[in-house]
């Protein structure tokens, strides 16, 4: 147990320490001279520090490498716009439980209520999407903010927490006692919830899992995989949680997103006990609530969750565990399968219904077919790979397509906020440098945070972005032209040469406009050694792996 100890030092000086103390393992941040001593601070700490180019990024990278720790990413901005801006990445970390915490400059406190250059009420502002706001007023109270700014982030449905640091504070000086490090609470299910769990399994003919959530260890993983093992049990993942199963397991049934196989819908729709693991099944991978009704779901549902308050907040379960998925998977090693398993095959026929689905290689207009740039892709990749991406129809390629094999290769928002990707990636490669870390964006999602791609040139971060550019805000223009057919408003875009735009970083550039181009050029950028974008031109008639715009405005 590490010793607690008497320091004493600034607002700004303790802050940090507090931070070393708990574990914090790097800082994203915009400089502001709102916090100006934490800054200084900095410079003597052990602590690494990004420096982004805008809020919104800086918070997307500190959300992102909080989905890969389950510890809180950390994200420092200046005041008024800094926290304006930064409001893109707590909304991510909020909709996701992604355990984050974010420390914003504040006016000095004697200036409060006058409307001061670039006062803010964050507790007005933030307390709708935060799981905690408060302002730090005394120094000497660092320490006990710091620590339950960790706890709370981490600690049941995991989210952000903001913490405002008035400029006067960080300036006063306190002696305060130091913190032991930060070890996230785990809860675990009793040993009723697990009998009845096998009792409800073993009457059980059409059993599915679905694994979603956040909190999600390796350990919980492999224990999870092992359960399903031992009970032949049909595994899906939710909505960009693919990560948490592999792909290519005899168990694994597919994803439940955006786009699903229908034969996996039907399966859920089908299922007479499903087994929900730290998922809420919200509005994407619930079909907009039709898979499941509401409040009563015809299946027998068990849902497991680390937060109490979600249990029965949309369905009532059948069976609640309030549990962590690490506690939980734990205790699945000591519930037994039944002599004869009543649903023996289902698995299989689950599985290679989504090897059909995930395998196909459909064809779509124009010359570069993304068909074949994801089968040169899933050839290539290591199964460690990263990928990340925001928002856009052409992450239905990623989601669709791509294998996942390992815990901590996917990054991607269920927000659907767009210009994740980019940051995401950064955030990525920081803290996985040996691995391959792929973005993909689309031309819209790209210029939401395109200057982040600066901070990995900084950083020396070699990721490759996969620029899939079609000339629009492809998603919008798909429902404009279902909705209102031939009238096409505010959806075209006129764009840059994004090849150019990375080379004018000293990054490895190319433009791809061939499937057959795409596997060298890719080699060339891994090979460089450097922060690289390949410019993909898709024909604006490939909207989707199955539908052409023309087709989607016929009806």
């Amino acid at each position: 147990m590490a010793k607690v100890c008497r320091i004493s030092g600034t607002g700004g000086q303790l802050l940090v320490a507090a931070l070393e103390q708990m574990g914090a393992e790097r800082v994203f941040c915009v400089p502001g001279e709102s916090y100006l001593p934490v800054l200084d601070a900095l410079h003597d700490a052990a602590i690494p520090v990004t420096v982004c180019r805008q809020e919104g990024g800086a918070a997307m990278m500190a959300e992102a490498f909080g989905k890969m720790t389950g510890r809180p990413g950390i994200c420092m901005v200046t005041r008024g716009p800094g926290a304006t801006n930064a409001a893109a990445g707590l909304h991510v970390a909020q909709q996701d439980s992604t355990p984050m915490i974010l420390f914003v400059g504040q006016i000095e406190q004697g200036m409060r209520g006058r409307d001061a250059f670039q006062e803010v009420d964050y507790v007005q502002m933030f307390g709708g999407i935060a799981k905690w706001v408060a302002e730090i007023e005394d120094p000497a109270r660092m320490p006990e903010m710091i620590s339950r700014a960790f706890h709370t982030a981490t600690s049941g449905r995991p989210g952000p927490v903001v913490l405002a640091l008035p400029e006067d504070m960080l300036a006063a000086a306190a002696e305060v006692t130091t913190l032991r490090p930060f070890t996230p609470l785990e809860t675990h299910p009793g040993l009723s919830q697990m009998a009845e769990l096998q009792k409800r399994l073993w009457a059980a003919k059409r059993p599915l899992a679905i694994l979603g959530g956040s909190r999600w260890t390796e350990a919980a993983r492999d224990a999870f995989t092992r359960f399903a093992e031992r009970f032949e049990l049909p595994v899906a993942c939710s909505f960009r949680r693919q990560m948490l199963f592999d792909h290519l397991h005899d168990c694994y049934a597919g994803d439940v997103g955006i786009g699903i196989n229908p034969a996996l819908a039907e399966r859920v729709r089908d299922a007479d006990l499903l087994l929900l693991v730290g998922g809420r099944l919200s509005e994407m991978p619930s079909q907009s609530y039709t898979l499941l009704d509401s409040p009563q779901p015809r299946q027998d549902l068990v849902h497991v969750h680390a937060d109490a308050e979600e249990l029965g907040r949309v369905y009532r379960p059948s069976l609640a565990i309030h549990a962590t998925p690490a506690g939980f998977a734990a205790a699945l090693e000591g519930i037994e399968p039944p002599a004869t398993i009543g649903w023996s095959g289902a698995a299989g026929e689950a599985h290679q219904a989504y090897l059909d689905w995930s395998g196909a290689r459909p064809r779509v207009a124009g010359s570069l077919q993304m068909a074949d740039v994801m089968d040169w892709l899933e050839q290539n990749l290591p199964d460690d790979a990263v990928l990340t991406n925001g928002a856009g129809n052409y992450a239905t390629w990623v989601h669709r397509f791509h294998r996942f094999r390992q815990m901590n290769t996917q990054l991607a928002p269920t927000s659907g906020s767009m210009g994740y990707g980019l940051p995401a990636a950064v955030a990525a490669k920081l803290k996985f440098p040996e691995r391959t870390v792929v973005c993909f964006a689309g031309d819209g999602c790209l210029q939401m945070t395109m200057q982040e791609f600066g901070t990995a040139a900084q950083e020396g971060a070699a990721i490759i972005l996969v620029v899939v550019d079609n000339g629009m805000y492809g998603t919008i223009r798909m429902h404009q032209e279902r909705d209102f057919p031939g009238r096409v408003s505010a959806t075209t875009l006129v764009n840059p040469d994004f090849a150019m735009f990375a080379s004018a970083y000293g990054a490895h550039a190319e433009t791809v406009e061939t499937a057959e181009a795409f596997g060298p050029a890719f080699e060339r950028a891994a090979a460089s050694g450097r922060p690289a974008l390949l410019h993909l031109k898709l024909d604006k008639e490939a909207i989707t792996p199955t539908r052409s715009l023309s087709e989607i405005r016929a009806g």
